[in-house]
Formats: structure tokens, sequence, C-alpha cells
């Protein structure tokens, strides 16, 4: 049996950064690479306080996963990655009003440094409905 991927690219996201894809649907599933605080029209990192930041990661995570033609509540993991694990419970509590019903697994690290220096990046594993 021969698997087969497909790249998801979503207009109303950032674009990559770096040879990457934004998304990939695989084996009944849509991995997301990590989403850092870009605004998706300038490209630029315009709020500077964790819960901004989080809340600018998750909306671009959603617009990525509706371009795969999945939504938040299809998300079955996630990974943060965060500067500083001080950071952890302002997170939390973005986070918490996102993912309402049925949370996703997840896995929160502390990381040296992110991409332009971002205080978070959040990557997902949603299941596919195609």
């Amino acid at each position: 049996m021969q698997s087969s991927k497909k790249a998801v690219l979503a207009k109303g996201a950032p674009e990559p950064i770096g040879p990457y894809s934004q998304a990939i649907k695989a084996g009944g599933f849509v991995f997301c690479s990590g989403q850092i605080p870009l605004d998706p029209a300038s490209g630029q990192v315009p709020v500077t306080d964790i819960e901004g930041q989080t809340r600018r990661v998750l909306d671009n995570l959603k617009v990525v996963l509706e371009a795969a033609n999945c939504s938040l509540a299809d998300v079955v993991k996630t990974t943060i990655f965060l500067k500083s694990m001080s950071d952890f419970p302002k997170v939390n509590q973005v986070y918490a009003s996102y993912f309402k019903e049925v949370p996703p697994a997840r896995s929160t690290v502390e990381v040296a440094r992110l991409p332009r220096d971002v205080l978070v990046e959040i990557e997902a594993i949603a299941l596919s409905k195609d």
C-alpha cells in the first residue's frame, strides 16, 4: 500500500519562513507545523505579551486547520514550546478558551530560543475529515 501526503497552504495564515509546509495531510491526520505569533498580513510579531502571542498562534493554527477542512475540535495532540515555563499559567488560560470540549493530549516544554525570539510556538495533529 502506497501512502500519500498532501501539503496544506492556508492563505490567511503566515507563509512559512523556511522550507516546510504549514501542514501535511497524510494517513487520516493533519500534521500542522508549529505556528508562531506572526501577523499573516505583515509577517511581523505585533504583540509582545504572552497572552496576545498565544491568541495569535492559536488563531493562525485555526486558519491552517480550516484550510485542511478541519477545526480546533479535530485536534488530538498539541505541543507547546515556551521561552519561559513561568508563562505556563497564562498560556494555559488562553489555550483553555480555544479548546473547551475534549481538549487534546498535550506536551509543554521550555526551550532556549524560538524563531524571531517569540515567547510561544504551538504545533498540532488533527483528525482529517477527508
